[in-house]
C-alpha cells in the first residue's frame, strides 16, 4: 500500500542520474557542475546562434557581395532533343507533353518545380507540349515538327 512517505516515480520517468546543485554533499561542490564564472555559470544563459566567445564572428568576416533576388524562380530545363529521345522510346503516350510526365519519365527532378522547354537539338516528333516555359527556338521547333505549345499561366 502506498503511502506519502514512500511515493516513488514511475519506473522511465526519471533520466536524469543527479540532482545538481543541491548542496555541498552533492558531490558537485559549490559550482554545480558549471565551472567557474563567465555566461554559462549563470542561469538563464543562452548561446546566441554564431557567436563565437566575442571573437568576431564567421559571418561577420566572411566578405558579401553581389544581390540575391528573394523571387527568383529557377525552372527545370528541358532540351527538344531530350524530347526527341523519349518519343523514340515510346515514353510519351500519344504524344503530350506535361510537368506531370517529364517528372514520371525522369527527365525532371521534382514536381513543384516549374518547367523550360529549350531549344538545344533536332526534334522530329510531333507533340502537344504544355508547361509552365517555352523558348523562342523551342517553340519554332516544335510547332514546325507539326506539334502544338501552350504556356501555363
Amino acid at each position: 500500500m502506498k503511502h506519502i512517505g514512500n511515493l516513488s516515480p514511475a519506473p522511465g520517468s526519471r533520466h536524469k542520474k543527479k540532482r545538481v546543485g543541491r548542496g555541498a554533499g552533492s558531490g558537485h561542490g559549490g559550482t554545480s557542475t558549471r565551472g567557474h564564472k563567465g555566461a554559462q555559470s549563470r542561469s538563464g544563459f543562452k548561446r546566441k546562434p554564431g557567436f563565437e566567445g566575442g571573437q568576431m564572428p564567421l559571418i561577420r568576416r566572411v566578405p558579401k557581395f553581389g544581390f540575391t533576388n528573394i523571387n527568383r524562380i529557377d525552372h527545370q530545363v528541358v532540351n527538344v532533343a531530350t524530347l526527341q529521345r523519349l518519343a523514340d522510346e515510346g515514353l510519351l503516350s500519344g504524344g503530350v507533353v506535361t510537368n506531370e510526365v517529364l517528372y514520371h519519365v525522369g527527365a525532371v527532378s521534382k514536381k513543384s518545380v516549374p518547367v523550360k522547354i529549350l531549344g538545344n537539338g533536332d526534334l522530329s516528333a510531333t507533340l502537344t507540349v504544355t508547361v509552365d516555359k517555352v523558348s523562342a527556338s523551342a517553340k519554332a521547333k516544335i510547332e514546325s515538327a507539326g506539334g502544338a505549345v501552350t504556356v501555363n499561366g
